[in-house]
């Protein structure tokens, strides 16, 4: 799986790409701070606005796989390109939408852009880089698309006040669409990428979906990637800003900054976490269990404090936790491009990515709902009692976690036992299962 070009050129390529990618995450994001507009604009409640983010991320989880497989069979320059079109034709659809069933249908159409590029960019990096510097060539790339949630904060907030809806939201949208020319002249792709030859039908794709699907490595993606993602994902997409304007009662241009701690400790942190697992790869599903736990510890004094409005220190130490939970996610696209062979890294990628992304869409329902229940009631009791959902799956994400790492390991150190060459060296541990039964592939 090592790189078949040139690194330097590789690097320029992968620099081209990831840009598409920055542009992804800001348009993804643009609703939180536009949050409010949109209610006035629409004329609609928390959960119609909800709608917005979980229509787009459904189609964000449900499009992984079908990306996995285009990026295998047509390769990342024209996935790319193509969502880098609809990422500027939702947008620009978005700016003019008058109506909440026009403003759904432009969020569909950046979900659909959304969903092909960030699979695509994996898919370059895992046949373009060595084994040795893929996490941390992922981790970068996650952390540089953060910096597009930096810029749907503050600085989208300013440009809303200072332009207004149309012209702020028509402006970056044709900026987006424009860029698809870079892409398509500067991004090219593995000959690793083609798929030509290959059974391409119905039968052959679910086979290939079955397959990715039925490695335990790639369960325990999926899993990992649901548990660490989503509590940052719900918060800088959508609750965030009406949580810290509306439940806490903190002044707009505060709410914005805390929201961007949520991005500024991906962008700090995916680095360290790459650079640690590149070179230590026995770390991952540690870094994964102590997050977990950290997780779900930050969650208590959050939503626990006496009177339930905690001090701003609190709640920008639990954004910093819970905007850690994305660079740890990265973990699971290293265990995919471990645990898969290589003509089937893009499937199984987008298998683990719909965990986190599948995970970010309901809880961002769930609140909705629950705060839709609970109206009337002051808003700080009421986004405590809808933020609940959270933590709750947060623990059903931990459980199937522990799950799948028993699994993967099983499959491990059967290997390591006949002499077979593995990805990470074993030790075995009391609780591991006592050997691979056919529940591991369940």
């Amino acid at each position: 799986m090592a790189a078949d070009r040139p690194e330097s050129r590789a690097w320029w390529i992968w620099g081209a790409a990831v840009i598409a990618y920055l542009a992804a995450v800001f348009h993804r994001g643009s609703l939180g701070v536009a949050g409010p507009l949109a209610l006035d604009r629409f004329d609609v409640g928390p959960a119609a606005l909800s709608a917005f983010t979980v229509l787009q991320m459904s189609i964000y989880a449900g499009m992984q796989i079908p990306t996995g497989l285009l990026a295998d069979r047509f390769g990342p320059r024209r996935v790319v390109t193509a969502a880098v079109l609809l990422l500027g034709a939702g947008q620009i659809l978005f700016a003019v939408a008058d109506s909440y069933s026009m403003a759904l249908l432009a969020r569909g159409v950046l979900g659909v852009g959304d969903a092909l590029t960030w699979v695509s960019i994996l898919r370059l990096v895992a046949t373009s880089f060595s084994a040795r510097r893929y996490a941390l060539v992922a981790t970068i790339s996650s952390a540089l698309g953060a910096l597009g949630g930096v810029a749907a904060t503050f600085p989208l907030t300013l440009a809303l006040q200072g332009m207004g809806w149309t012209p702020t939201f028509l402006l970056v949208g044709a900026l987006t669409a424009g860029y698809a020319a870079i892409t398509f002249g500067f991004v090219r792709d593995p000959r690793t990428s083609s798929t030509a030859g290959r059974p391409s039908g119905a039968a052959a794709t679910l086979a290939r979906v079955r397959a990715a699907w039925a490695v335990p490595g790639t369960r325990l993606a999926f899993w990992v990637h649901f548990g660490t993602l989503f509590a940052a994902g719900a918060l800088t997409l959508l609750w965030g800003f009406p949580y810290l304007v509306e439940g806490l009662g903190v002044a707009p241009a505060t709410a914005s900054a805390l929201l961007s701690v949520l991005i500024i400790g991906q962008v700090v942190g995916g680095p360290v976490v790459g650079a640690l697992i590149g070179r230590r790869p026995e770390c991952r599903m540690p870094i994964v269990v102590v997050y977990l736990v950290i997780s779900a510890l930050t969650w208590a004094p959050l939503l626990g404090w006496p009177g339930g409005t905690p001090p701003l220190t609190v709640v920008m130490v639990a954004f910093t936790v819970f905007a850690l939970g994305v660079p740890v996610s990265s973990i699971a696209f290293a265990l995919v491009r471990d645990y898969n062979p290589i003509q089937q890294v893009g499937t199984a990628t987008g298998v683990a990515n719909a965990g986190g992304h599948s995970a970010t869409a309901l809880g961002v329902a769930l609140v909705g709902l629950v705060l839709d229940g609970v109206q009337g009631m002051p808003a700080v009791d009421g986004y405590r009692i809808a933020m609940l959902a959270l933590p709750a799956m947060l623990v059903l994400a931990s459980w199937r976690t522990f799950v799948w790492w028993r699994r993967a390991r099983a499959v491990v150190l059967e290997a390591q036992a006949r002499g077979d060459e593995v990805p990470v060296s074993l030790r075995r541990h009391r609780w591991d299962l006592p050997r691979l039964t056919t529940a591991a592939s369940r």
